[in-house]
């Protein structure tokens, strides 16, 4: 059995957890690797004009490394140019610690329990999940809530 290897240059914090849970609900397989990156508000609002044209601060960013992969186990020998090592190489999150701050303040739960969420989702996105329709919004929260759960996150 393999594992999702999260990666964070820019702040040491424990990920194997939430790796791990999200690898349990979508029932991977193979060793897969992320990379999680934390920027201030400027920054993600200068990658959110640059990569969306939206000019304003969010959450979260996604920036997947494969296509069409939604439902799919993924495995390596299936995308040769996307290995990175031993793991094939999924994607990125950037993550705004400034706004983690002001979201958990506003929902009343801690910084952890934010950042955690935070991470799942954007982890969903690279998976191939999305939000933009009511129908698979609601199939990417469900697969989010089974990961919170395992992380005994309650949403």
């Amino acid at each position: 059995m393999g594992r999702l290897y999260i990666e964070s240059l820019s702040k040491k914090i424990k990920l194997t957890h939430i790796a791990n849970a999200v690898y349990k609900t979508l029932e991977q397989k193979d060793d897969l690797k992320a990379e999680l990156i934390f920027v201030s508000g400027e920054e993600i609002r200068r990658l959110n004009y640059e990569t969306r044209k939206v000019d304003g601060i969010t959450d979260v960013l996604s920036y997947p490394s494969l296509d069409g992969v939604k439902g799919e186990i993924l495995k390596k020998k299936d995308y040769p140019t996307e290995l990175d090592g031993r793991y094939l190489f999924i994607g990125s999150i950037v993550v705004c610690e400034d706004k983690i701050k002001e979201q958990a303040k506003e929902i009343g739960h801690s910084y952890i329990t934010e950042r955690t969420y935070l991470i799942v989702h954007g982890l969903m996105h690279l998976f191939g999940y999305d939000h933009l329709k009511e129908e698979d919004k609601k199939e990417m929260r469900d697969k989010e809530k089974k990961a919170l759960k395992l992380l005994g996150v309650e949403q």
